[in-house]
């Protein structure tokens, strides 16, 4: 009977040392978890800024404003307009035209 009792005892001291070592492992994961979870957050916060971002910037009163001051550009008005009449012969190629 003694054989039996030290046989079940180790399986025992076996089993309690499997539970340690799964409760460790479930903390361990549960913290990780939580990490993962606040940094999707700010993952989100952040998409969620650069979407704002995106269409203060795209905006037309923006845009205009950009090429008026930064490039210099003015809108076009009929006065200032050039209209061109006929398209030039396309060369073919090589650089010669017409025949051999």
């Amino acid at each position: 009977m003694s054989r039996l009792n030290i046989l079940l005892l180790a399986i025992l001291l076996l089993c309690a040392l499997s539970l340690v070592n799964a409760q460790y492992r479930a903390r361990t994961l549960f913290i990780e978890l939580g990490r993962e979870q606040a940094l999707e957050y700010q993952l989100a916060q952040d998409w969620d800024r650069l979407q704002y971002e995106q269409s203060a910037q795209s905006k037309s009163a923006r845009i205009e404003s950009v090429a008026r001051n930064q490039l210099h550009m003015m809108p076009a008005n009929p006065g200032r307009t050039q209209y061109l009449s006929g398209l030039p012969a396309v060369m073919p190629p090589g650089g010669k035209r017409g025949g051999r």
